[in-house]
């Protein structure tokens, strides 16, 4: 498939925090879009910007050569594809369906086996860097599924991130994203607790941020997220609930594999009680909330 921002289509279905800025990328390049959400208001920007709106999920795929979904749950992600009124109902043969949901790797090989029946490929193609990267077109994309496909649509994928790879056949993008996410979570537990300790101790932790984020302590996580905890900034780049999620999804697949990950327990236990105390839509920074509350 040639890709061309004057003859390709695309369907886009999910414009949340992160959907709507990487839809945005898209439109903005000249790529003809249609778009679907299921409250029509947070797709306004994009209809604003000369997307055309769909009913439903089917309406974004009747024509399209591109078909891009970014919702919140894997139950989401079967819906949108394989439900009444699902992409799969109307996609055309030789489509290439790209789910960028951070979902289950089962699902993501199920959606290939389904789509391929159709004549369509389907690859998974979640992606890292949030809110900010999203806005910015400068995610982590990784990439599962066919390689031809894959190439095909890497010139859209480049709009919208910078770090972008093929991680092998269909499933493989899913697990990549739950190797992302495993770390993140290992990485936000140090976060809080650096950060709680310089309170404790009277620093400056701001000051704090500024010398160890420059140096082996150094992360992408000390260095954006941490300036939002002393501000006690806790608006969503990434909500709680889907990365509550995301680690139920890594548990539940090395459960599978026979593999034990303590550390990611411990820190999927503190965000259960963050999302139990209220915390569920705040961004994942919220979890000093808990670890502030918690006595040796």
């Amino acid at each position: 498939m040639q890709i061309s921002p004057g003859k390709t289509k695309v369907g886009w279905i999910g414009t949340g925090i992160m959907g709507s800025a990487m839809a945005g990328h898209l439109v903005k390049a000249g790529y003809r879009m249609r778009v679907h959400n299921r409250t029509r208001a947070k797709a306004q920007p994009l209809l604003d910007a000369g997307a055309e709106w769909a009913e439903e999920p089917s309406a974004c795929a009747e024509d399209a050569d591109v078909v891009f979904t970014i919702v919140g749950f894997p139950a989401d992600v079967e819906q949108v594809h394989l439900g009444a009124g699902g992409v799969i109902q109307s996609v055309r043969d030789g489509a290439i369906i790209v789910d960028m949901t951070t979902s289950a790797p089962t699902l993501a090989r199920k959606l290939a086996r389904a789509y391929a029946q159709k004549g369509a490929v389907a690859l998974d193609a979640p992606v890292s860097g949030g809110d900010v990267g999203a806005r910015e077109g400068r995610l982590a994309i990784m990439v599962g599924g066919d390689a031809e496909a894959f190439e095909a649509v890497r010139p859209m994928l480049e709009l919208m991130g910078r770090n972008i790879a093929h991680m092998g056949p269909a499933g493989a993008g899913q697990h990549t994203k739950m190797c992302n996410q495993i770390l993140i979570a290992g990485t936000m537990i140090g976060v809080c607790e650096s950060l709680l300790y310089a309170a404790k101790a009277g620093l400056d932790a701001g000051a704090v941020i500024d010398i160890i984020g420059a140096g082996a302590a150094g992360c992408w996580s000390i260095n954006n997220l941490g300036p939002r905890i002393v501000a006690r900034d806790f608006a969503p780049g990434f909500i709680v609930e889907h990365f509550i999620k995301d680690m139920g999804i890594a548990l539940a697949e090395a459960k599978a594999m026979g593999l034990s990950l303590p550390g990611l327990k411990l820190v999927e236990r503190l965000y259960r009680d963050l999302a139990d105390a209220g915390g569920g839509r705040d961004g994942t920074q919220a979890l000093m909330k808990v670890l502030e509350k918690e006595r040796d």
